[in-house]
């Protein structure tokens, strides 16, 4: 018999033990500033909790005054219309307030030049 042990933490977040959230590093250029990058949230909470000053208004995608770059890494995102063209996208362009890191990522404010 194979049991599975779920806290009531764990059940409060819609989480299982296999869910844990993995913690990525990202970076925010061109300062190099870090920040931990937690997997189940968006960028840009992780920026702010590490203490980063990111810009932002609406926090769904919408409004577009948090986008950046995307550098380097990988992101999903929690929505499927991130308020970006799919040009934008292949460009690198990212929305931090509806981005959750797949990987260790290196962000810059704006559009890429």
């Amino acid at each position: 018999m194979h049991v599975k042990v779920i806290s009531f933490k764990n059940i409060i977040h819609g989480m299982t033990p296999d869910d844990t959230p993995q913690i990525f590093i990202g970076h925010c250029e061109p300062d190099g500033q870090q920040f931990d990058a937690w997997s189940n949230q968006a960028l840009l909470l992780s920026i702010e909790q590490g203490g980063l000053d990111w810009p932002n208004s609406c926090r769904n995608g919408t409004c577009r005054t948090c986008i950046g770059h995307l550098i380097a890494g990988e992101v999903r995102y929690a929505i499927e219309w991130p308020g970006l063209s799919t040009e934008e996208l292949q460009a690198g362009c990212v929305l931090p307030c509806v981005a959750y890191p797949m990987s260790d990522v290196e962000l810059e404010r704006g559009e890429p030049q």
